[in-house]
């Protein structure tokens, strides 16, 4: 039987680059195409508080977001967009409260009243520290911060959600959907625990805290197990805020959710494939009625190649739209109500889930598994897990280790290569721009609001009033994080690597033994076993390609030096030097693989290093492949190549060839 029909939920696509003024002009094409909510998309030093001109940010400023400095950046991004009919959801975590501040700042000097705002800021620190990589600030210090936008929201700005607790990252790291569950509603019940303790706000007053607790998830192509996963949700979080705080309103425990489809299962080969699997991912949020999504962004079809261009987000935008609005999906019930097949995956994911909450809170719970590395360790697992399925064909991916055969895709045509570029010239810009914001400004208003945050992140005081003075008096985001930075410090969480490797695939034993052979003996031929330097220069945070070859090279026998993310390329050579390596392995995924693997040479070679490899891997167009290759490169290597002990193989003949040894055959599959 046929319903009211109901109304869509809201569409965005996630975007951002180069500049304000650039992605201003690409939200309101966007808007005039349909979409109904913004979600922006920071560059890497708005994420994690520096300034365009800041020697960490060479390379990265406007590549996989738009640049934010300072409220004026933050006018000219929503110039002719009404703030107060808006609903902005903003990706941004560590910096969270400064991005907000800026906002409410702007809303202010517009004249709107900051009661009319809505949208999200991410403001999820915890699956930073395991995933994504984007933290500053140790773990007590950032939890006090999300309380205090929490605190400070939720009276002054009511309709802002002012957490978004994120377990897509976690799945885009490795995570199954019963860890995704768990460590998600983990780290929802630290959020409201922690605000719960700075006594900030009373029990009795405590319903529109977790009203406001919004999530976003991951949608695999699994999507009849990911639509189970979304109603095992529903229903662990009502059970959760029912019980563990008393919130009586069944609306007020509606588990409220936006979603971005997997981009891990994204491929470089065939990359038309990935339309139709954006598309049946997209199901897995929206078939479920009682279970679907209140926003749903999309990723483009050319995301594992580079950034989308506006064609390619226009292309994600009418997925939603002919779903919407040309199928009869919104005019009925929910339609798997009843299935005893739903019921029974539904209770199988909240059984497992509960248990491995249950191994969460024995280890202390979700700060101190993170700081004992627990959780990371857990992740980099399931990870490894679902690459070797990929290697031994276990796992099916289409075009990449199964129906290889293809024409060449006419998407790929044209002198783009099929993905946008952003104009080298845009980081110097943002640079003189900012320069020109620091001479107009009043100095003296800079140095007292500065100075008012520092006595609040010192003291007991909520950090927001002090923020938002900040934003008013043209406060930088690098001078507002190196001020938290002074009075919190920072934090490097473990990195997850010190696993035992995983059993082999059936048919790769043979492969395995014949590379730890080889790693063996070239070792001994040169005196001392080989030792390989995995570094991650720049901002990127995304680490999970670095710490799978860390952990395969580790199994193979070589020596793996790696110490995490946003390293220096001068720190990564100093490393190179002190630790004696035969390879350095560079992971960068932001696209400043240019700019940072030049800076790493330069490095070791004014270390006298340059006899030493170097290899790359990450999102690298082949132009730029050949321009590595072309500058002393010796090996790059991109989502295509899937084959971890075929990149092992290939490593260990580029470390021969360099030290004058014969290389050695290809690897054999066992007989």
């Amino acid at each position: 039987m046929t319903t009211q029909r109901e109304k869509p939920w809201l569409m965005r696509t996630y975007s951002g680059h180069s500049s304000a003024k650039a992605s201003n002009t690409l939200f309101r094409t966007n808007l005039a195409k349909g979409q109904t909510g913004l979600s922006v998309a920071f560059d890497l030093p708005t994420q994690t508080g520096y300034d365009a001109d800041s020697p960490l940010a060479r390379g990265e400023v406007g590549k996989v977001g738009v640049p934010i400095a300072h409220i004026g950046d933050m006018d000219q991004l929503f110039d002719q967009i009404p703030l107060d009919q808006m609903n902005t959801s903003m990706t941004i975590n560590a910096t969270a409260p400064w991005l907000l501040a800026m906002y409410i700042g702007l809303a202010e000097k517009r004249g709107i009243d900051a009661k009319l705002l809505s949208g999200t800021t991410q403001n999820d620190i915890i699956k930073e520290y395991l995933s994504r990589g984007t933290y500053i600030y140790p773990p007590v210090p950032s939890m006090r911060m999300i309380a205090d936008t929490i605190n400070y929201t939720v009276k002054h700005v009511p309709k802002w959600n002012p957490t978004n607790i994120c377990s897509y990252h976690l799945q885009e790291a490795g995570a199954t959907p019963v860890q995704e569950l768990a460590y998600a509603l983990c780290t929802a019940t630290t959020v409201l625990d922690r605000v719960m303790a700075s006594g900030a706000i009373s029990a009795a007053e405590f319903t529109p805290v977790v009203e406001r607790i919004s999530f976003f998830v991951n949608a695999g192509i699994r999507f009849i197990e990911e639509t189970c996963k979304m109603r095992a949700f529903g229903e662990m979080w009502d059970e959760l805020t029912r019980t563990r705080y008393q919130v009586s309103d069944p609306k007020a425990r509606r588990f409220r959710y936006g979603v971005q489809v997997n981009s891990l299962g994204l491929t470089e080969p065939q990359p038309e494939n990935n339309v139709q699997r954006i598309v049946l991912e997209m199901l897995a949020v929206v078939l479920s009625k009682n279970a679907r999504a209140r926003a749903v962004q999309l990723p483009a079809w050319n995301e594992a190649m580079g950034l989308p261009r506006p064609w390619d987000q226009q292309w994600a935008l009418r997925m939603q739209q002919v779903m919407a609005f040309e199928t009869d999906l919104l005019e009925y019930g929910d339609i798997f109500d009843g299935s005893p097949v739903i019921a029974a995956k539904v209770a199988e994911l909240i059984a497992g889930a509960k248990a491995e909450i249950a191994n969460v809170e024995a280890q202390g719970g979700m700060i101190a598994a993170i700081e004992s590395g627990y959780i990371k360790r857990e992740l980099v697992t399931s990870h490894m897990k679902r690459l070797r399925a990929i290697e031994s064909g276990e796992l099916k991916i289409i075009g990449v280790n199964s129906f290889t055969e293809t024409a060449e895709s006419p998407l790929m045509a044209g002198n783009d290569g099929g993905i946008m570029k952003v104009d080298p010239a845009a980081e110097r810009e943002q640079i003189e721009r900012l320069q020109a914001h620091r001479a107009q400004r009043n100095q003296a208003d800079v140095d007292a609001a500065l100075r008012a945050l520092t006595d609040a992140a010192k003291g007991t005081d909520n950090i927001m009033p002090s923020s938002i003075r900040c934003a008013h008096a043209g406060v930088t985001t690098g001078e507002w994080g190196d001020t938290l930075r002074a009075v919190f410090g920072e934090f490097r969480p473990p990195t997850g690597i010190d696993i035992s490797a995983s059993a082999e695939p059936k048919g790769k034993a043979n492969q395995v033994a014949s590379l730890r052979a080889r790693v063996a003996e070239t070792g001994k031929t040169l005196g001392r076993p080989l030792k390989l330097l995995v570094g991650k220069p720049g901002l990127d945070g995304h680490s999970n390609g670095a710490e799978q070859i860390a952990v395969k090279a580790r199994d193979i026998g070589f020596e793996v030096v790696y110490d995490g993310i946003r390293l220096t390329p001068q720190q990564i050579a100093q490393a190179a030097e002190e630790e004696g390596v035969h390879m350095v392995g560079i992971s960068i995924l932001s696209g400043s693989h240019m700019e940072l693997v030049e800076s790493v040479l330069q490095e070791m070679k004014a270390r006298d290093l340059g006899q030493v490899p170097v290899i790359v891997g990450g999102i690298i167009p082949q132009e730029d492949a050949d321009r590595l290759l072309a500058s002393g490169v010796r090996a790059v290597y991109t989502p295509k190549d899937f084959d971890m002990n075929a990149i092992m193989c290939d490593m260990v003949n580029v470390i021969r060839r360099q030290y004058g040894l014969e290389p050695q055959g290809e690897l054999v599959p066992a007989g």
